[in-house]
């Protein structure tokens, strides 16, 4: 019976939970191939996929970068908030549950508060215990890590920003958005 509920869950969850599905982001500056990590993060995996899957990131962008340091810190790209484009928010998958911790080549979810990430996301480019979750501060959900093109990623890490803007992503805002023109699955 037990093998029938599982079978069952993995119809129902799409092939998401089958393997780690490798999804290449085809951008303006070249590609960023993300394997997912469907067994530790299957929330946050199912959602990412569903945007891919529906075609929702191709046309968006890598539209912020966050830098402490040369070749430090993160890119942030997504769906930006297009209602057109928003599927409904995921539940937070902690990375004190699925022990996936922000190092060098994590796919994130962006967020506001937990429970809210809807589809964008971010890439870091070096350990990041602070976005891990720790204590009373839940962190971010990672599922997943870069396997080809980290190169495209630190040349959107060193793309141009504007300066000025609020809050936390003052100074942040690329001056020229690195177009996402595709992303789909990949074997």
């Amino acid at each position: 019976m037990r093998k029938t509920f599982l079978a069952l869950l993995a119809l129902a969850s799409g092939p998401a939970l089958a393997a780690n599905p490798h999804v290449a982001l085809q951008t303006s500056l070249g590609t960023i191939t993300v394997e997912l990590d469907a067994k530790r993060a299957p929330l946050s995996t199912t959602n990412f996929l569903k945007y891919v899957d529906q075609h929702l990131f191709d046309g968006t962008s890598f539209y912020r970068v966050a830098k402490s340091a040369p070749g430090y810190g993160f890119i942030q790209g997504g769906i930006r908030g297009s209602g057109q484009r928003t599927l409904p928010p995921v539940a937070h998958e902690p990375t004190s549950k699925t022990g996936i911790h922000h190092v060098a080549g994590t796919i994130s979810m962006a967020r506001q508060e937990p429970g809210t990430a809807e589809g964008d996301f971010f890439i870091t480019t070096g350990k990041m215990p602070g976005m891990d979750a720790h204590g009373k501060d839940p962190g971010f959900a990672a599922f997943g890590h870069v396997t080809k093109g980290m190169n495209v990623v630190l040349k959107i890490l060193n793309a141009v920003t504007l300066k000025g803007g609020q809050g936390a992503m003052a100074d942040q805002i690329l001056k020229q958005r690195i177009a996402i023109l595709t992303a789909k699955r990949v074997p």
